[in-house]
């Protein structure tokens, strides 16, 4: 029943991995998904947001304006922190709660939560193993222009506002190196699947 952190930077991979994992049978709980879930019209997630950054967050409908509320913490370090120290209590709370569900539902499951910011929330301590999907930045630009239509100073810029790909690396326990095609990586991911279900 191992506990799995998947992490990795923009463009990096992970979502193939997470996939993959998914289809050889492991509960893939997305940490983006949830953090949409939390902040929905109604949810106490995004009310205390409104009232941190004002109803100019707020769509005409009262849903989360993400661009808005995007263009206020991007490169505000402060600003982010306010962010960070609302929703990601929540995260945490609701994500322990679908683990705890995934493993009462069988306890021999393998559980993967698929979080890009692993390194920059430092969660480090609760995982069996963390599992870094990695590329050369340049790879990645070249992805997200290619796939994103970025231009590549955005692209750059993306990458170079998250950690340094040397702090993500140090909390791997498994590297998945992404740089190549992609049944390269789809090979390493079943080794990972192989080595998982041997943990359990």
């Amino acid at each position: 029943m191992p506990l799995v952190a998947l992490t990795g930077g923009i463009a990096s991979g992970k979502s193939t991995i997470a996939r993959r994992l998914a289809e050889h049978g492991a509960v893939v709980i997305d940490a983006d998904a949830l953090v949409r879930d939390l902040q929905q019209p109604g949810t106490p997630v995004l009310a205390a947001i409104a009232a941190e950054f004002g109803d100019g967050v707020l769509t005409a409908d009262g849903a989360l304006d993400r661009a808005a509320l995007g263009a206020l913490v991007f490169g505000d370090r402060d600003r982010l922190a306010a962010l960070n120290g609302i929703v990601h209590p929540a995260v945490k709370a609701e994500s322990q709660r679908r683990f705890r569900a995934a493993f009462d539902a069988d306890p021999r499951a393998v559980v993967v939560y698929d979080v890009p910011l692993l390194a920059e929330a430092r969660g480090t301590g609760e995982w069996d193993t963390v599992v870094v999907a990695h590329a050369p930045a340049d790879v990645r630009v070249a992805r997200m222009v290619e796939h994103r239509g970025m231009s590549e100073d955005e692209a750059r810029a993306r990458i170079a506002n998250q950690v340094p790909d040397e702090e993500r690396l140090k909390l791997a326990d498994v590297v998945i190196d992404t740089s190549g095609s992609l049944d390269d990586t789809l090979v390493q991911t079943d080794a990972l699947w192989e080595r998982l279900r041997a943990e359990g």
